[in-house]
């Protein structure tokens, strides 16, 4: 029994190592379905987009695939040609940066203060902005028409770009003030007995350790001003709109436009996605580091 048991074991180890194997595999496989089942609509709008009006209209985007010619880059001069979906990229650019930036700079400043500085009354404010959270964007709008009516701002950038900051701000600072009250206490100590000051302290210490929550915060920022169609809707110039409110315009209009409606919606979906995978490695060390603390 004594020499049989080694071989038994071994047959047995070697057969959980070719067991784990395989299931790994086939884990692999599942997630790789997975992708392509999440990327299909992504695909299928790229064909749609390279695809003629008419073969569009006659048979499915995977058509493509039998018959390769239908393939053609003329949708997307169209395109370029559309004054109205190519304002409204510009329109969504200028609003999505400088909201995104703005949320960035000011909530990463109001979560060093909340977490590391001492001032009358922080817990109860920093209380006031977890109760923002739960304030839905349904709520504000008349009110919020109604001031910026009064202040002249309604239906202008400005006035879109202040509201996206607003609703934005809770959440970053919420969401700072947790990652940097995580620094170890002695680092900060050690940087203030070598004289660093608070604004020091912050752009030495704290930012490049607080690198990837901020990166996960501005990719969240980002997704959203962009995809954004309701607040668009209600503050945005109407003469020159973002590009969700731009292609939803065309549909109105000309509900058969589809040969500009596809390329403009996968050029409406790909940016984001291109910054999303520009900053993918920080966006998963921020959220790992968040779920380990």
């Amino acid at each position: 029994m004594t020499t049989t048991e080694p071989a038994v074991k071994a047959k047995q180890s070697v057969a959980a190592r070719l067991a784990a194997r395989a299931g790994g595999g086939a884990l692999r496989v599942f997630l790789l379905l997975v992708a392509l089942f999440w990327l299909m609509p992504t695909i299928g709008l790229l064909f749609s987009s390279l695809r003629d009006s008419t073969d569009i209209s006659a048979s499915g985007w995977w058509q493509v695939f039998t018959a390769p010619a239908q393939l053609t880059t003329e949708n997307y001069s169209r395109l370029l040609d559309n004054d109205v979906i190519t304002n409204s990229l510009f329109s969504t650019v200028l609003i999505t940066v400088p909201a995104t930036l703005l949320v960035v700079v000011i909530g990463s400043l109001a979560g060093y203060a909340f977490a590391w500085m001492d001032f009358p009354g922080r817990d109860w404010w920093f209380l006031v902005v977890v109760g923002l959270l739960v304030v839905p964007v349904q709520v504000a709008l008349v009110p919020v028409s109604e001031l910026f009516g009064a202040v002249g701002i309604f239906e202008t950038t400005f006035g879109v770009i202040i509201f996206h900051v607003a609703f934005g701000l809770p959440f970053a600072i919420f969401l700072l003030r947790n990652f940097f009250a995580e620094i170890p206490r002695e680092l900060l100590e050690a940087a203030r007995l070598d004289g660093a000051g608070e604004i020091r302290l912050f752009t030495r210490v704290v930012m490049p350790l607080g690198g990837p929550a901020i990166a996960s915060l501005g990719i969240f920022q980002f997704l959203w001003v962009w995809n954004d169609m309701l607040v668009a809707l209600v503050f945005a110039d109407s003469k020159h709109p973002p590009i969700t409110v731009a292609l939803q315009q065309q549909v109105r209009q000309f509900g058969n436009n589809v040969d500009v409606l596809a390329p403009g919606a996968f050029v409406s979906m790909v940016i984001p996605l291109v910054v999303f995978f520009a900053f993918q490695r920080q966006f998963v060390t921020g959220v790992m580091a968040g779920a380990v603390k």
